[in-house]
């Protein structure tokens, strides 16, 4: 299980790499931004389909609604900071092998990786409470976490079956210590805090 919640947050490595990394404002910023078209972009054929997955109107696979799963309540529970830094970096270091690994044009490289970074950054809104939508993962997704690596230990080149417009349906939603009333303020003034440790500013 908690594989599964460490790999719903894996969010959180991405935005400690990039200071760009800001929530989703609805009341200041728009889900029908357009993007630029990615398909074969530059004339590199490895970007072929690219704005299949999200949709060449999504590059960063902003979503507007979920289904939560219901279920059985899947309790948060609360383990030694280190270990989930120690599983996130884990996961950080996956997202690189599978970039380095699996895309050999550089070009590519770095469009899929601003796309993962981008798409990441979404989940601080959620966190924050200020997207709209609830903060947890989507089980479909988490489940194919097995599916990354061969009995070798090689990286899989199979087709997982499933595109970014898929995420949010699925969605299990842990139990936490959310107030109304008063963590909006102190999420915020973490939120804020951790943005200054990685610009370098006081908040």
């Amino acid at each position: 299980m908690f594989v599964k919640a460490a790999l719903s947050l894996l969010s959180l490595s991405a935005l400690a790499g990039s200071a760009l990394a800001a929530p989703f404002n609805p009341a200041t910023q728009s889900l029908d931004r357009r993007y630029l078209s990615f398909d074969n972009w530059g004339g590199y054929s490895s970007l072929d389909n690219f704005d299949n997955f999200y949709g060449v109107d999504n590059f960063s696979g902003q979503i507007s609604e979920q289904v939560v799963v219901e279920q059985q309540e899947v309790v948060c529970e609360s383990v030694s900071i280190e270990i989930v830094q120690q599983k996130l970096l884990v996961l950080q270091e996956i997202a690189k092998q599978i970039i380095t690994e699996q895309i050999c044009q550089v070009e590519t490289q770095t469009i899929v990786f601003q796309q993962y970074i981008a798409s990441c950054s979404h989940f601080s809104s959620d966190l924050l409470r200020t997207s709209g939508l609830e903060a947890g993962y989507d089980s479909s997704i988490v489940d194919h976490f097995g599916s990354f690596y061969n009995s070798d230990g090689s990286l899989s080149t199979s087709d997982l079956g499933f595109s970014g417009s898929d995420i949010g349906q699925n969605v299990i939603v842990p139990s936490s210590n959310w107030n109304s009333e008063t963590s909006p303020i102190s999420v915020g003034n973490a939120f804020n805090a951790a943005m200054g440790a990685i610009t370098g500013q006081t908040f």
